[in-house]
């Protein structure tokens, strides 16, 4: 498929890359999943040098576990752009996802895993030492502070709590409460007993020498020499593009947050939601947790929809059965359209997004001015159509896979998208181009058929294009084409039949038939070339049968 077509859908898009972000991605590259990652390069955790807590990366530096992430994603089918996602709309069968510069997306399921912001009391020198001695969470950072002079800056009901569990890691602790309101005498009480510090004057400043937080002074000119503070921020979701998806959400102590079940899920069936954007508590093993779990039911359910698909297209063949002479039902052999389908539902991309180069290369050579109405038989996922249309052609691309055509579809204005079996699919409409990439099926397809029709609704002085696989002997059958009929050996006979399907341009044209007096030969010749295998790496010397057919003028 061409690039243009493959940066319109994708499995999956991520809003947010970091570590929930990018081992969900992980997690679905490895399950052969197009995944791409919209990232804005701002994490949560930008604010500390280290990390802890983290089995087997206890005291690394967030910004290298982001990295390494990265370059562990180079292995599979995920992009990583800079940006932000900035709306997401429903359609029939799949999400709508606009970044920024304005730039829509199609997706089959979104992952949002955009973080939080948190938003700290308005107390000067505060956000300066964010990170670093104003901390969150004793589990990331209290170790390091442990035994030292701490103090829990009050901001809501929540605070009390907060200060009963930082006394585990000092028992050298002011409770700043001004922020949380005077305290239920019973509390007071209950932190008293194991010799918390109660303040209850407002902090006016957080006080530094140097890189070094010292103390705080507060409202009434006292001040207190400190080694670091814990305070709870204010939780503010980074959720406003979901806005208009109207998901179902939780009011929690901490804030209003998307409502996910175990797995991630929200009350949209393509929209999950992991990490911080929806829990605000979790640390990075939490988020790396929830992003690869979600990340397996994400799959899962694209898996099910594959099949559901499928088995859609059996049903709408009426492959059930059909009635032999005896009256007895008799099960029919799989249709060219529940074949098609079921090779292009089952994947992101069938095929690798470039243009056939043997068909380019005879349209780019035509006469400047030959730029008109353009019809591709079997267009598959679009690369030819798109290429064509790219360069002034009016196009309409017809395929028998509704899974192909809708990756093709939007792309261009200058496309006409149509699903069809080309069997009995006719038109009135006439074409200064007809083209035919590979136009082969391991079904059966009256494939000369449709290429004589075709032939008829080419207009005088138009082209019918025809470009096939040729093989002249054992030694053209590429090593991909061996695996992908089960055979080791090219002179297997179980290849004899496949390949006696595919016409050589001298049997392409006697099969065709038409009429000399209104057609010439301009071009019959096979073309060597260089071609990559399926996994984008494995390389072959492959041959393309080439008939270009013209339509005479009329005299």
């Amino acid at each position: 498929m061409n690039e243009r077509v493959r940066d319109q859908e994708w499995d999956v898009v991520i809003a947010g890359g970091g570590v929930a972000g990018l081992s969900a991605a992980l997690t679905l590259g490895r399950a052969r999943r197009r995944v791409l990652v919209i990232d804005s390069g701002r994490p949560r955790n930008r604010f500390a040098d280290h990390m802890h807590g983290m089995l087997g990366g206890d005291g690394a530096e967030p910004t290298e576990l982001l990295r390494r992430g990265r370059e562990e994603l180079g292995a599979y089918d995920v992009t990583i752009r800079e940006g932000t996602v900035i709306d997401v709309e429903d359609r029939e069968r799949s999400l709508g996802v606009t970044i920024s510069g304005g730039e829509t997306l199609e997706t089959r399921s979104l992952i949002a895993a955009s973080g939080l912001s948190d938003e700290l009391p308005p107390v000067p020198g505060l956000p300066e030492r964010w990170g670093r001695d104003v901390l969150h969470c004793p589990y990331c950072h209290g170790w390091e502070v442990r035994g030292q002079r701490l103090a829990v800056l009050g901001t809501s009901p929540m605070s009390p709590h907060q200060a009963e569990l930082i006394r585990q890691w000092s028992d050298d602790l002011v409770f700043l409460t001004a922020g949380c309101g005077p305290l239920e005498p019973e509390v007071a009480a209950r932190l008293r007993s194991r010799g918390v510090k109660l303040v209850d004057s407002p902090v006016v400043e957080v006080l530094a020498v140097g890189d070094r937080l010292t103390g705080v002074r507060l409202d009434d000119g006292s001040t207190h020499e400190l080694d670091a503070v814990f305070t709870a921020p204010s939780c503010r979701p980074h959720d406003d593009y979901l806005e208009g998806m109207e998901l179902a959400r939780d009011e929690t102590p901490m804030g209003s947050f998307i409502s996910v079940d175990p797995a991630g899920r929200t009350s949209h069936p393509r929209i999950w939601a992991i990490g911080n954007i929806v829990n605000p508590p979790a640390n990075v093993p939490i988020s790396i947790g929830a992003g690869s779990m979600t990340a397996g039911m994400v799959n899962m359910a694209l898996v099910t929809e594959e099949f559901d698909r499928a088995v859609g297209a059996d049903e709408s063949e009426e492959a059930t059965a059909a009635e032999g002479p005896d009256g007895t039902a008799v099960a029919e052999e799989e249709s060219a359209r529940q074949h098609w389908e079921s090779q292009y539902s089952g994947s992101a991309a069938r095929w690798s997004g470039r243009v056939n180069s043997t068909m380019a290369a005879v349209v780019s050579r035509l006469p400047g001015e030959s730029v008109g109405e353009a019809l591709d038989l079997g267009c598959g996922e679009g690369a030819d159509a798109v290429w064509l249309a790219d360069r002034g052609w009016r196009v309409t691309a017809v395929d028998i896979s509704e899974s192909a055509i809708e990756r093709g579809a939007g792309v261009s204005d200058a496309i006409g998208w149509i699903t069809a079996d080309l069997s009995d699919w006719a038109t009135e409409a006439e074409y200064d181009l007809v083209t035919a990439s590979f136009f082969h099926s391991e079904v059966e397809l009256p494939r000369t058929e449709i290429l004589r029709r075709a032939a008829g609704r080419v207009r005088p002085g138009g082209r019918l294009v025809i470009v096939s696989h040729v093989f002249e002997g054992p030694e053209d059958i590429p090593a991909w084409s061996l695996r992908y009929h089960g055979v080791s050996d090219p002179n297997d006979p179980a290849l004899e039949k496949v390949f006696s399907l595919l016409l050589k341009p001298a049997e392409e044209l006697a099969a065709l038939a038409l009429d000399g007096v209104d057609w010439e030969v301009e071009r019959q010749e096979i073309c060597p070339r260089e071609a990559v295998g399926p996994d984008g790496q494995e390389t072959a010397t492959v041959k393309d049968g080439l008939l270009v057919l013209r339509r005479r003028e009329s005299r």
